[in-house]
């Protein structure tokens, strides 16, 4: 199986929305790529190509992350659950002196190596679960979108918290998902983002940018 042969012929290389001077190979629909993801896989019930669409959350953070350089520019930066990474190329541009795009979905690498260089960065890819791994190493945690399960919602905020610790800024991207906790975050933007209806229910989604601030409620 070759992955990315696979996301090359089941995705289109489209600009982003709100971001489109970065392009991505994105489906157009999502029942399609998730079943053809299972029939490539030869399994069942596989998770969802997250890798495949551009989430309101990571649109926000992306461009965030482009309107203020400052916040990037010579910083060694991870992007959790990094997905097609959109965040992390946004990161790569804005100047960042490193970027680790961790992600354990494997067409997720594959997607990110595709995308980089469709746009003309660098970033180094990461497929080990670093939710478990000491944070210190960065100055700067980027969380696209990721508040959507209860027990990964709870992991991340947790390696939130001690990257914060370590002294390290945690900025999320997140239009208010199931289990994300505004109380821990202060709001920094909003943005109407265009999404796919058929991901969302709807055309816009309004998703902000957090900064991560309290260890607790």
């Amino acid at each position: 199986m070759d992955a990315s042969l696979f996301i090359r012929a089941n995705t289109r290389l489209l600009p982003v929305p709100l971001v489109p001077q970065i392009r991505l190979h994105l489906a157009e629909e999502s029942l399609p790529i998730w079943r053809k993801t299972e029939e490539e896989l030869g399994a069942m019930n596989v998770p969802p190509p997250y890798w495949a669409f551009a989430w309101a959350g990571g649109q926000a953070l992306a461009r965030y992350l482009l309107d203020n350089p400052g916040l990037v520019a010579g910083r060694r930066v991870l992007d959790l659950g990094s997905g097609s990474g959109l965040v992390a190329i946004a990161a790569a541009m804005a100047g960042a002196a490193h970027v680790l795009a961790a992600d354990i979905d494997g067409f997720a690498l594959a997607a990110i190596g595709l995308n980089t260089a469709a746009n003309g960065v660098h970033v180094d890819t990461c497929a080990r679960d670093v939710l478990d791994e000491p944070p210190d190493a960065f100055d700067l945690v980027l969380v696209g979108d990721l508040f959507y399960e209860r027990q990964l919602a709870d992991r991340v905020l947790a390696f939130a918290s001690s990257a914060r610790a370590h002294g390290a800024a945690v900025l999320a991207g997140d239009p208010r998902r199931s289990y994300f906790p505004p109380e821990r975050f202060t709001r920094l933007a909003l943005y109407p983002v265009p999404v796919t209806r058929d991901l969302e229910d709807s055309e816009i989604k309004r998703a902000a940018v957090w900064r991560f601030t309290a260890d607790r409620p």
